[in-house]
């Protein structure tokens, strides 16, 4: 009977996971010696690696093993190397206490445990650990000691707010546990961790509230990481295309954020998180449509500001989709439903123009993707310089050369200023490439290749799930007592139950708040 091909990959990778770990797990020796060459084998030509002797004399010594780089020093000079060299200037049977410190697990370090196999060891050294061997004893102790170098926390780049918290996740998963311990401290937040990457061991956790979020929505994240099979996890990119919905769908169906307030918020609503070590963005599920275009900012100002932003976000995203398209569509198709004038002025424009009005626009906006990929791409420094001076200079020149008229310039700077506009980036990413499908058929069929791919465009995204989630809720199914956080934002007296699709309806804060002055004899407390 033939393999298919799916077989044939499981084999091979298989097979490669074992040549990676080809060497059998083995238990410890009661010899010193025996252990320390066992792991300079394994760890053969590794520079890095640390093996500190120490002699506490009669032939009771003691082995350090640990990454340099990756523990804190000074941790290990006072917790571990102190007690112990003091311990060999005792007497005989202070020296027998010395080693007897080690295997009881009694040194100055809140994180220890006993390992008794080789890889147990290997696995602590990785993991920012110090493993202690002690001479006659087939066990070690691993003393968890994280000296990496890592980034401050710094205000996130890509949401920024003028309104709310500064702080940012960085690259440390415990850094940006403890962040979000800190903004909701409470014992029902709870914090699952598993290991994923055969190479890398990348630590993944996942990060929810019990009792409020939907236990079929939590047994669904844990179902999906746990399938996961690969060889590496160096980024939580890797896992969100692993386990999202749609994986040739443009929109996504995952959130991805760098601030701690909003996963907290996030956590309220019942949702959950994964937190990958190595990165500061956390990834955020179930994620809708409508969460897209609001931002953190839009729960710390008044709700009515909040609201018209809102409105103003949504009427942008609807310009920087549909304008190039219905510019080209009428111009090309139905002329006659502009005001004769004007038709006149965008046809005196394109009087030295050799291209058509669709080939024009495509040409400027791929100049003006260029243009925004180089600024971000470039140091800050020079970034924004050639961005807004490249579209100026290049803008003008092509109108005075004759490649493209100025109407179309206008056009697509309108359009490139509403793409900005979108709260979300990855929500940012389809809507720029479906504006060159609009283009495409509306420059073939005019205003009814549009209402086709509006209607398709529709279809698509009113059929998409994200773990159980409609992904137009809840505008399709419709349920208007949750359009007051959807389209617009109420205020948060008025926000008294979480979302029925997270969550299973809780209470989040009892009816009556209302704000009111206090009538007169009325107690003040």
């Amino acid at each position: 009977m033939k393999k298919n091909a799916e077989q044939v990959q499981q084999e091979q990778f298989k097979r490669s996971e074992f040549l990676l770990n080809q060497k059998p797990d083995v238990s410890l020796s009661t010899q010193l010696n025996v252990n320390e060459q066992m792991l300079r084998e394994r760890f053969d030509q590794c520079s890095d690696v640390v093996f500190r002797p120490v002699t506490l004399g009669k032939g009771n010594n003691v082995l350090l093993l640990f990454m340099d780089g990756l523990v804190d020093k000074n941790i290990i000079d006072l917790a571990i190397l102190k007690p112990l060299l003091e311990a060999q200037n005792e007497e005989d049977q202070e020296e027998k206490h010395a080693s007897q410190l080690i295997q009881s697990e009694r040194l100055a370090l809140v994180h220890t445990h006993m390992v008794s196999t080789l890889s147990e060891v290997i696995q602590g050294v990785l993991n920012s650990s110090v493993v202690v061997f002690t001479d006659g004893h087939d066990t070690a102790m691993v003393a968890s000691m994280d000296g990496a170098k890592t980034r401050g926390v710094e205000e996130p780049a890509s949401e920024a707010v003028i309104r709310g918290p500064r702080e940012g996740f960085n690259e440390s998963l415990r850094v940006n546990t403890s962040m979000i311990r800190r903004k909701i401290k409470s014992d029902a937040l709870k914090t699952e961790s598993m290991t994923i990457g055969d190479v890398t061991h990348t630590e993944v956790v996942i990060c929810y509230i019990q009792g409020i979020v939907k236990e079929s929505i939590l047994d669904e994240v844990r179902s999906r990481l746990k399938r996961i099979r690969t060889d590496s996890i160096l980024e939580s990119g890797y896992i969100e295309e692993f386990i999202e919905d749609a994986p040739y769908s443009l929109f996504p169906t995952i959130q991805n954020t760098e601030r701690p307030d909003t996963v907290a918020a996030s956590l309220l609503e019942g949702k959950v998180a994964i937190i990958t070590d190595g990165t500061p963005f956390v990834l955020i599920v179930p994620f809708t449509f409508w969460s897209g275009i609001q931002s953190a900012e839009d729960y710390y100002n008044p709700s009515l500001y909040s609201s018209a932003v809102r409105f103003v976000r949504i009427l942008f995203i609807f310009i920087s989709l549909f304008l190039p398209s219905l510019f080209v569509g009428i111009v090309n198709f139905h002329s006659q439903m502009i005001p004769t004038s004007l038709v006149l002025n965008f046809a005196a424009a394109r009087e030295n123009s050799p291209f058509p009005t669709v080939i024009e626009t495509m040409l400027m906006e791929v100049t003006f993707e260029g243009l925004r990929e180089a600024g971000i791409r470039l140091p800050k420094q020079i970034g924004s310089a050639v961005s807004i001076v490249g579209a100026l200079v290049i803008g003008q020149a092509a109108v005075q050369a004759g490649i493209v008229s100025a109407p179309i310039v206008i056009i697509v700077a309108g359009t490139g200023i509403a793409s900005f506009t979108i709260a979300r980036l990855n929500l940012s990413h389809p809507l720029r490439m479906l504006r060159f499908v609009l283009l495409i058929f509306a420059g073939t069929l005019g205003l009814y290749g549009i209402a086709l791919v509006t209607m398709a465009l529709l279809l698509h995204i009113t059929a998409l799930r994200s773990f159980g989630v409609p992904y137009f809720s809840p505008l399709a199914p419709l349920n208007i007592p949750e359009l007051k956080d959807a389209i617009w934002r109420s205020p948060q007296w008025k926000m008294y139950q979480r979302p029925l699709d997270t969550t299973s309806g809780h209470i989040r804060r009892p009816k009556g708040q209302k704000p009111a002055p206090a009538e007169e004899g009325d107690e003040l407390v």
